[in-house]
């Protein structure tokens, strides 16, 4: 049975299976739609609406301790927010629960200034410098070798070692932003130079996106036991694929065209401090080889784990004019899904001397369960697109057409805990 929520006077918040109660509190930035002179605000989510905390200290008094904390939202500086020290990020998020909190003496002040959530346009949450994309699902990398390399699946170093690849920060976009069909060099007929014309096989990836917030100096490695300090929240992540540009590109340097022309993420930044209710501890099946020294802590065995459950839902253009719901054709849960924890994709990241700073994104990697309709990816689910699904309509797929929206949601749920969200993270393509 689920906790109940301590409850806020948002009464949206307190609503079962909602996925911004006062127990989450993400933060966002996002600007009114309906005011033309609007500007852009950072705010947390509670319910359906949006508390701004731009400009909060006008109306409120700020606690002298958190004035300068608070001052970070004043300047649209999220990424100096992040970077502040765990110790004050707990400080200002009980501030924001009190406001928001049932028995608040800010009610008559705040009730005015908060603001329904389809009333704004969200943007990224922060600024992203640098992104990298790990490959942390086990079931996700299996099923994609057996499909090239049958008689081995798995590379040798994939046991021993996170492998990822450094994305494109300036392509990346949020939730609610249309993508056009990329454009490149696919393979041809043997003996023909390739075409190079739109991607016939456009796919989705689905992921969780780790935002760091501390940072650390070059040539100063992160210990393992050190990496959650540098661990600020997490979104949704769709790493968007485009299969026949990626299978002949691919060989010898890796991703490039196929990953680089847009990944989607969720507005919202679920804290670090918002999952902890969710951790679950992270042990390596006994028939894979345990991690290097360098990537283990027994910390990282009690608590690295965040159960953390992933649906996909698919909406064509035909259910549009139908106005017939999206379908859900997948769900997973991260804990299973991942071969690392977060703790070691960071400590690894940082672990030759990289300098990760705030607001750095890193992507989980397809998280494939080890079911069939668990599956991140249309590749997978449709083995190649030699099996396409079925859907209502009568309609089919093998990888996305134009017109098709993919959503995906995440939320973490367990017995004697408050259910909390991430939200959406929704993508059409369009030709």
């Amino acid at each position: 049975m689920n906790q109940q929520t301590i409850g806020s006077w948002v009464s949206s918040a307190n609503m079962e299976s909602c996925d911004f109660p006062i127990e989450n509190l993400p933060y966002g930035c996002f600007h009114a739609v309906q005011d033309p002179l609007a500007s852009k605000k950072i705010g947390v989510a509670i319910g359906s609406h949006i508390l701004p905390l731009t400009d909060l200290s006008k109306l409120i008094e700020i606690p002298l301790h958190l004035k300068n904390s608070f001052q970070h939202f004043d300047d649209l500086k999220m990424n100096e927010f992040m970077a502040i020290s765990n110790h004050e990020q707990v400080l200002c998020r009980e501030f924001i629960k009190d406001l928001l909190s049932i028995n608040s003496k800010n009610q008559a002040i705040l009730e005015p200034i908060i603001i329904h959530q389809s009333e704004v346009k969200m943007h990224l949450p922060c600024e992203i410098p640098d992104f990298t994309d790990f490959y942390a699902g086990i079931y996700h990398a299996t099923n994609v070798g057996s499909m090239l390399r049958p008689e081995q699946p798995l590379a040798p170093n994939y046991q021993w070692i996170p492998v990822g690849y450094h994305g494109r920060s300036s392509s990346i976009i949020p939730s609610g932003v249309n993508i056009k069909r990329p454009i490149g060099q696919t393979r041809a007929s043997e003996g023909k130079p390739p075409y190079f014309q739109p991607t016939r096989r456009l796919d989705y990836e689905l992921e969780l996106g780790v935002f760091i917030g501390k940072s650390n100096e070059q040539g100063v490695p992160i210990l393992v036991d050190e990496a959650e300090e540098h661990f600020f929240g997490m979104c949704i992540l769709n790493d968007w694929s485009a299969r026949d540009i990626q299978a002949w590109e691919a060989v010898p340097l890796g991703p490039f065209l196929a990953k680089n022309f847009a990944t989607s993420i969720s507005p919202w930044i679920v804290t670090r401090h918002a999952l902890e209710p969710f951790r679950k501890a992270w042990l390596r099946a006994d028939n894979f080889p345990q991690p290097l020294s360098y990537l283990n802590s027994k910390n990282n065995e009690l608590f690295g784990g965040i159960e953390i459950h992933l649906e996909i839902y698919l909406q064509t253009a035909l259910m549009k004019e139908k106005q017939l719901p999206a379908e859900r054709i997948v769900t997973s849960e991260f804990s299973k899904a991942a071969y690392w924890s977060i703790a070691q994709l960071i400590t690894h990241h940082a672990s030759n001397g990289c300098n990760l700073n705030a607001g750095d994104l890193m992507g989980t990697g397809t998280l494939s369960g080890p079911m069939e309709q668990e599956v991140g990816s249309l590749l997978e689910l449709t083995r190649g697109g030699k099996e396409p699904i079925e859907l209502g309509q009568g309609e089919k797929r093998s990888f996305l057409e134009n017109g098709d929206t993919v959503i995906f949601k995440a939320y973490c749920k367990k017995d004697g805990q408050v259910r909390i969200g991430f939200g959406e993270c929704r993508t059409t393509i369009v030709g």
